[in-house]
């Protein structure tokens, strides 16, 4: 097989970050979370151990394909064909015995739809969609056609407790799983990537922006408690989070929306943001 399969993230970096850099759209995800774990240790995302593998289409020939894991959460396919994406499957169903049990995998539809099939082929597992996507990459910023009341800032340590039950309740909400929500608000505050709007001295929505990677920012979370929502505090503080981006060197800034909610889909093509690609959660029942 032309998958090679490692624990060490220098090994990966190594191997695959010409690949990862070169494509910051579809290896976004990969990219961020590399970059946190060089920065925070390996375990920032949990107690396991991440794995991290790469693809070469020919023994010597150059990589064409990564993807990785950090326990407790499914895996992560970056850009690759489907036909890796099938071999990983049957990979690590065969040699790694601790994948045997996957709860699921994430990535773009092409990839993930032929990783499911064929580990449903060798495991028996039953593939369901959990959650839909579209990745989005900004154009020319504008600003939102019906300017929200206030103006953004950046979060601060005064901000904590309110941004803790905030990435919670967004956690909650979207289904997804924050292990540590205080570690997480703290870590983006200190690094200046979490932007507040303020209506009347009140923060009342937040986005996050992450650190410049390869040249690529990626927005997120962005949350507005339900009580706020309709007033256009969304659009106001993900075009702020996204000007913070470009000042800081981004040279393609991305978000991601959940394709059931037409709402947010709408707001950030209004602002600039133009479709990239379309991604896929799959979870595996027995």
């Amino acid at each position: 097989m032309p998958w090679t399969l490692s624990t060490s993230l220098d090994d990966f970096r190594a191997q695959a970050g010409g690949f990862l850099g070169a494509n910051p759209a579809e290896n976004t995800v990969l990219l961020t979370i590399t970059d946190r774990l060089a920065a925070r240790g390996l375990h920032y995302y949990g107690a396991g151990a991440p794995v991290f593998g790469w693809w070469r289409p020919e023994p010597d020939g150059p990589v064409a394909g990564v993807f990785l894991q950090t326990p407790p959460f499914a895996p992560r396919l970056g850009l690759m064909p489907e036909r890796a994406a099938a071999e990983l499957a049957v990979e690590l169903a065969g040699a790694w015995a601790g994948f045997t049990a996957l709860a699921g995998v994430g990535g773009g539809v092409a990839a993930v739809r032929a990783f499911g099939d064929a580990w449903a082929g060798a495991t028996g597992a039953t593939p369901t969609v959990k959650t839909e996507e579209r990745l989005y990459r900004l154009g020319e910023l504008t600003d939102p056609p019906r300017p929200p009341a206030g103006r953004p800032r950046l979060a601060g340590a005064a901000d904590r407790e309110l941004l803790i039950r905030w990435f919670d309740a967004f956690a909650a909400e979207v289904d997804i799983r924050i292990p540590d929500a205080a570690m997480v608000v703290d870590d983006r505050t200190a690094g200046g990537q979490l932007h507040l709007w303020e209506d009347g001295g009140r923060p009342v929505a937040v986005a996050g922006a992450s650190a410049v990677v390869a040249g690529m920012s990626r927005i997120g979370p962005v949350y507005t408690p339900r009580e706020a929502r309709g007033r256009g505090y969304a659009s106001g503080v993900t075009a702020a989070a996204s000007a913070a981006a470009l000042a800081d060197g981004a040279a393609e800034v991305l978000l991601y929306t959940d394709l059931s909610n037409p709402t947010s889909n709408s707001i950030y093509q209004q602002i600039g943001y133009r479709p990239v690609e379309d991604c896929l959660e799959l979870a595996f029942g027995g």
